[in-house]
Formats: structure tokens, C-alpha cells, sequence
């Protein structure tokens, strides 16, 4: 499982940037232009891996509300079998892109694209697909506020309608990946098999809410912000943004670890300028973040999270580490524990970055060729964390 998850480097380097401040790394099209759409058709061979658009029109939402001209961005690896049994889909985290994704994608990596039909996916909001940053018709603050499950719904239609795929062997996904992971097995329980929710919850704590919350109203305070119609850099905003994201993404042990009080003040200063965007990308953070606090799969579908669990049919392979202070395990253990599903904890002080400092991607691709052949464990990670 050389260059999978063990990559320690890479992916911390990918984590950092997009799950603590990101939503602006990676590939981005132009906020005031249109991605080009591309259907995946028999008669079209895109080059493997390269960014495609699914042109899916009025997407209506579970509020009632409608994204025009919805485009979703995806990258396809592998081919389908004969029996079209092998295709797994792995949507993007908080602001991540497809392209974040595809160093996990290939022989030896944690998807093996010479055994699956791999869809990584741009989620709606993360400025790839039609965004509050890059829509025409629905800029900024009139593009609707979206949940999870739309996100789910919009990757269901991509898989159905543009693929052509009637099944899933498996969906994988970290951070609000994983949250649109235990959305698929509950709101298409006959169409996967397999889902490896990682760093992910099918319910938002206070907790989660509270740093979502606060994320959000550091943006909302700078004076570039506007009512989201500024177009100058938030430095303010971003500031106290990246402080909090930089507080809770690890644990505050890796941090007293990391960071002597005597280098504080460059940690402190670099961190405020890891990022100043202007308020239309501001929007997408807002978006997705009003998402995940309205995550509640077992209030969606009016049951309890036992009722939940016990109705889901896919196998289930759920990783969490103790520490992550950026969302809380405890849903997921809940989760985990009512469905009997196996459990991979990561016993490390990364907390939220826990995958990019313990190596889960061997037991995640044994997962997804055997599901029977993984049982819970732990991992630990290294002194040196």
C-alpha cells in the first residue's frame, strides 16, 4: 500500500489546506465563468483522471429550492467490468476538489483503479461545480442553501443518469465525505454494497456546530464581507477563520507538541495569512458549512439513530480517531456500534488529521475487497507524531 494513506507528507500537506482552511486549494474554475459540460457517453474516451462536468440542469433541493444549470464536476478512473459490479464513488471533503483525491487513485493506492471503476465527484458548493462563487443566474448569496443529502442526490443523478450505473460496490469518503457516505447508505440502502465513512458523522454535535458556527461569523464580521458582495481580499475575517480551523483540527496535545510557546508568534502570523480570499468564495465556505450543521440523517428520515443503523444494508467499515476535535466520533461510534459494524480507530493526536499520520489506506482497500475479512481495531501512530 506504498503512496496511499501512509503518505504521510502529502496528505497532511492536503488536509491542512483543505479541511482546515480549504476550501480554496486545488483546481478552481473562474468565478465569473462556466465550466464546459462533458457527458460520459460510449462514444466519448476522456483521458483518465481529467476534470469532466455533468450538466444536469434545474437541481431541486429537499427545501423545495432549485440550483440553475447545475454542473458537477468528476473524474473517472479504470473501466467498468462487464457486469458493471466494480464502481466505487468518492465525493470531495469540506472544499476539497476531485484533484486532491486522485493521489489516492491507481494500482497499490487505497482504490485500485485496475480492479474499480473509481468516480471521484466535486460536491455542490466547492467551486468546481455550480457554485455560490462561480454560478451566473445564482451568485454569492442567492445561490440556495443546500444540505448533505442534496449533495448525495446530485451524485446519485450523476451516477444514474450521465454513467448509467444501476449499483455501487462502494462509496468512501473523509471529513464531509464521510458525511455524504452515511447519507448514501441510508438514502439508497439497495444501491451500494460497501461504504467507508472516514472522519465522518451521520449527526452534527453542538460541538461540530459551535466550530462551523464560529468559522462562519469570522467571515461575516470583516469588513470586506459585505452581506457577501465584497470583492477585496477578507484579511480580518480569514484571519480569525484560520485561528479557529488551526485550533480544532488537531488536538491541543499535537499542538503543544508542534508549537514551543517561543515560536508561537511566527505560528500565529503564519497562520493568519494562510488564506484571504474575497467574499464570493467566502460563500462557498458559508454554503458547505450550513450544510454539515443541518446534518441529522436519522431526523431526516424520522427515526432514531439505533432505527438508523438498523435499517442500513450496506457493510459498513467506519474510521475515527478520538481526537478529532473537528468532528466529533461520537455519532459515528454510536453509529457503528448499533449496526455492528467493524470499527478502524486511529489512536493518535493529529485528531482530525489523524489519516495523514497513521496509515489506514491498507485496511481500507482490504475492506473493499473482503468486508468480511476486517474486524475492529486500532492503530497507533508513531512517537515521532
Amino acid at each position: 500500500m506504498k503512496n496511499a494513506l501512509e503518505e504521510s507528507k502529502n496528505m497532511k500537506t492536503v488536509l491542512s489546506m483543505a479541511l482546515l482552511i480549504g476550501i480554496f486549494c486545488g483546481a478552481r474554475v473562474n468565478a465569473h465563468g462556466r465550466p464546459q459540460a462533458a457527458a460520459h457517453t460510449a462514444k466519448e474516451s476522456p483521458t483518465e483522471g481529467a476534470q469532466q462536468f455533468a450538466a444536469l440542469g434545474d437541481l431541486k433541493l429537499r427545501s423545495g429550492a432549485v440550483i440553475h444549470d447545475f454542473h458537477l464536476g468528476y473524474r473517472t478512473f479504470g473501466q467498468l467490468n462487464a457486469a458493471k459490479s466494480n464502481a466505487i464513488l468518492w465525493p470531495t471533503w469540506l472544499g476539497g476538489k476531485t484533484q486532491d483525491l486522485v493521489q489516492f487513485i491507481g494500482p497499490d493506492k487505497v482504490v485500485d483503479s485496475t480492479k474499480y471503476f473509481v468516480v471521484l465527484v466535486d460536491t455542490i458548493g466547492d467551486g468546481v461545480s455550480t457554485s455560490p462563487s462561480n454560478s451566473k443566474t445564482q451568485a454569492r448569496l442567492a445561490f440556495p442553501e443546500f444540505t448533505i443529502r442534496d449533495m448525495v442526490e446530485s451524485e446519485h443523478r450523476l451516477a444514474t443518469e450521465v454513467l448509467h450505473l444501476m449499483h455501487l460496490h462502494a462509496v468512501v469518503g473523509i471529513s464531509m465525505g464521510g458525511m455524504q457516505t452515511f447519507e448514501w447508505v441510508m438514502a439508497y440502502r439497495d444501491f451500494i454494497d460497501l461504504a467507508v465513512p472516514m472522519a465522518g458523522s451521520p449527526q452534527s454535535t453542538s460541538y461540530d456546530k459551535l466550530l462551523w458556527t464560529a468559522e462562519m461569523d469570522a467571515l461575516r464580521l470583516d469588513p470586506e464581507w459585505k452581506d457577501g458582495q465584497g470583492t477585496k481580499p477578507m484579511t480580518g475575517g480569514f484571519a480569525v477563520y484560520n485561528e479557529i480551523g488551526n485550533m480544532n483540527v488537531t488536538s491541543p496535545a499535537y499542538r503543544v507538541a508542534k508549537t514551543s510557546p517561543q515560536d508561537f508568534p511566527q505560528f500565529i502570523e503564519q497562520t493568519r495569512k494562510e488564506l484571504t480570499i474575497d467574499a464570493a468564495t467566502a460563500c462557498d465556505a458559508i454554503r458547505q458549512r450550513q450544510a454539515i450543521n443541518a446534518l441529522d440523517i436519522p431526523g431526516e428520515f424520522g427515526e432514531t439513530m439505533e432505527q438508523a443503523a438498523g435499517s442500513v444494508r450496506a457493510k459498513l467499515l467506519v474510521v475515527i480517531s478520538p481526537e478529532d476535535h473537528m468532528v466529533n466520533p461520537t455519532p459515528a461510534l454510536a453509529f457503528a456500534g448499533m449496526m455492528g459494524a467493524p470499527v478502524l480507530t486511529l489512536d493518535s493526536p493529529c485528531g482530525h488529521e489523524s489519516l495523514a499520520c497513521i496509515s489506514a489506506g491498507p485496511i481500507v482497500a482490504k475492506f473493499l475487497a473482503d468486508p468480511g475479512s476486517v474486524q475492529s481495531t486500532t492503530l497507533h501512530a508513531a512517537a515521532s507524531r
